[in-house]
């Protein structure tokens, strides 16, 4: 039984799950026939659709394109009513700008090159379109005067605006290369900003759409005259307020400097240097040149295209270029007319110059770049021209040393130090601030040829620059021997025309100890020892050399108190008359040859206190030592009744006389 029930179960389960599969199946196929007649509706629907579009579309195409071309139509329509509006504002340039062209361009500058902008484009249109149209030569003749105009404007702002550079400004700007408390570069500022913007925007246009380049003429004839006015106010202003010694003083640098840069005074022997204050001035102008043409260009290169700037700029520099040239050729020829009466001295006012000119010849040539080979060859062909008439002087100077004529009425007639002496050492003084330039002179002319200088030969490895710094050197050192060699032979012969050979010494010891004391009060003494070695022993073996040619005039006061044959006496012994008569000649000899010297050599002169102390010193010890051995052996001899005729000095008055000697006031 109980397996019959399980198969019943399970009968009515299969029943049950049949039942429910046939229920679903039921309605899959409800739900596939509800879809079937939705998408036959869908369909239905979608065609219709279809053909509505279709009528549409057929319907809006015409349209469309009948729109299309209406819009097109307005587009032509307005562009040709906006050429229309463009052409007839041609036909109205010149009615609108008339005014404004023939008022000038003066404070309105940008609405004037609108202006000229719009009749530029009227000519152009005109040219282009309708050639034979009177509205052409209408604009025409506006665009030209407007250019005119705007040449003139260039030139009057240009005019009205340059003004010199005042010259404490130059000055201080002279000052600022060698101020080193000066810290902030000093500019120049020739044109007010707003008016070199003006001459900037004219100057642009007129290259750009006036092609006329006449304004670069205007411009640097303009500035060129600014440029010389500024020179010669800095000129003016030294003649005016120079000082004896050359130095000019800027009221705006007296916080910060002492004084504006000047190069030393140059002291012309036998005379008072008038040609000092011209010589500054030359140099300052030199340096002022440079500065001011360095500002030029910074203000030329912002106002003229660059194509033609280097151009512009040669034409602008050469009046003042030329002007210091000519200045500096003068001076030159000054000094060469000096040389010609054979004041060589007229050289020395060359060196500074010279030297200058060498410093600045750098910058000089910077300044000058992308000028003509003509105007750089200027500051050359001068520096030449110095240096050959400078090597020539000193080599005439030289000679005149030599030559210098031996003339009785030129001689000093105390013996005291000739002018020859004192004008060759301040010569030669001179020429220590200035040995570089000195030494090239001398080299330019190939004068080492002449003087047979030495080298080392350990300095044929040396490098160019110290081997030519030697060089010059040497060659110096031997100019300057040649002039002390000269003037020593010289002095040698000018020292026989005096009669007196005593006072020939003298004048030669004081000429020698001259020449010795500036030697070693300078540089010269290192100067001549390149040469010469030990040149301060040689001159004093010539001093003392004269010394003693001098101390042989005091022969004919000794000799009579030491030679032999002297009276030979007893005490109590009495004298014969020869005997007395001996010692009497004896005691008169000393005393007039004493007088005699004392009264000629008071009036010699020598001017060194040490040199004459030491003569007197050696005299009062040659002369009484003599005189109180002679003075002791015969006082107490009665070889005359009139004592005090032969006996006239005691030992302390011939020491009293020989301290006057050399002493026209005694």
């Amino acid at each position: 039984m109980i397996p019959s029930e399980d198969a019943a179960v399970r009968k009515r389960d299969i029943e049950d799950r049949l039942r429910q599969e046939q229920e679903t199946l039921s309605f899959i196929r409800e739900s596939l026939e509800k879809s079937d007649q939705l998408t036959k509706n869908m369909v239905s629907i979608l065609s219709s659709f279809e053909s509505r579009l279709m009528q549409l579309e057929n319907s809006i195409i015409p349209v469309h394109k009948q729109t299309e071309n209406l819009q097109r139509l307005q587009d032509n329509v307005d562009k040709t009513l906006s050429c229309l509006d463009h052409v007839i504002s041609y036909y109205h340039v010149a009615k609108d700008t008339e005014k404004i062209i023939k008022e000038g361009p003066a404070g309105r500058l940008e609405e004037y090159l609108s202006c000229m902008a719009k009749i530029q484009k009227a000519v152009e249109y005109f040219q282009d379109n309708n050639p034979d149209s009177p509205e052409l030569n209408r604009v025409k003749f506006l665009f030209e005067k407007g250019k005119e105009s705007l040449e003139s404007e260039f030139r009057n702002l240009l005019t009205r605006n340059s003004k010199p550079v005042p010259s404490v400004v130059i000055l201080d700007l002279i000052a600022g290369d060698d101020d080193i408390e000066t810290t902030d570069e000093m500019t120049l500022e020739h044109l007010p900003e707003n008016i070199l913007q003006d001459l900037i925007c004219i100057s642009g246009w007129l290259v750009e759409y006036g092609r006329n380049l006449d304004f670069m003429n205007v411009y640097y004839q303009i500035r060129s005259n600014q440029l010389d006015r500024s020179i010669r106010g800095l000129k003016e202003h030294f003649r005016k307020n120079s000082s004896s010694s050359g130095i000019l003083y800027s009221p705006a640098m007296q916080n910060k400097r002492k004084d504006t840069p000047s190069k030393k005074a140059i002291k012309r022997p036998g005379k008072e240097d008038i040609m000092d204050s011209e010589i500054d001035s030359y140099i300052h102008c030199i340096s002022a040149f440079v500065k001011l043409v360095q500002s030029e260009y910074q203000l030329l290169t912002d106002i003229i295209p660059e194509h033609h700037q280097k151009r512009t700029f040669d034409s602008l520099i050469q009046e003042a270029l030329d002007s210091l040239m000519v200045e500096g050729e003068n001076i030159v020829s000054t000094a060469r007319r000096a040389i010609m009466r054979h004041d060589y001295s007229a050289v020395l006012t060359i060196f500074p110059i010279l030297k200058h000119l060498k410093l600045m010849k750098q910058e000089f040539d910077q300044v000058l770049q992308g000028t003509a080979a003509s105007t750089k060859n200027k500051l050359p062909v001068l520096i030449t021209s110095m240096e050959t008439t400078g090597a020539k002087a000193l080599e005439e100077f030289a000679d005149s040393i030599k030559n210098d004529p031996d003339k009785e009425y030129n001689m000093p007639k105390d013996g005291t130090v000739h002018e020859l002496t004192s004008n060759a050492i301040l010569f030669l003084q001179q020429l220590l601030d200035f040995q570089e330039t000195a030494s090239a002179m001398l080299a330019s002319q190939v004068l080492g040829d002449t003087y047979h200088i030495p080298l080392d030969p350990r300095e044929i490895g040396t490098s160019s620059s110290s081997y030519n710094s030697e060089f010059n050197r040497r060659l110096l050192s031997n100019y300057i021997c040649k002039i002390l060699g000269n003037l020593q032979l010289n002095l040698h012969s000018k020292a026989k025309v005096y009669e007196d050979a005593a006072l020939g010494a003298v004048f030669l010891l004081n000429n020698f100890n001259y020449i010795l004391k500036s030697l070693e009060k300078s540089e010269l003494i290192q100067l001549v020892a390149v040469s010469q070695k030990h040149p301060d022993k040689a001159y004093r073996s010539h001093i003392e050399e004269q010394l003693q040619t001098y101390q042989r005039s005091w022969l004919k006061v000794t000799t009579p108190l030491t030679e032999g044959n002297l009276p030979a006496f007893q005490p109590g012994t009495k004298l014969k008359d020869k005997e007395r008569q001996a010692i009497k000649d004896r005691f008169k000899a000393f005393n007039d040859g004493l007088e005699e010297l004392c009264k000629i050599q008071k009036s010699w002169a020598i001017p060194d206190k040490e040199q004459r102390d030491t003569i007197r010193r050696a005299q009062k010890d040659n002369v009484t030592v003599a005189y109180r051995v002679f003075w002791q052996r015969y006082s107490n001899v009665p070889f005359t009744k009139n004592v005090e005729k032969y006996m006239k000095y005691k030992v302390e008055q011939v020491e009293e006389m020989i301290e006057k000697l050399f002493d026209t006031s005694a």
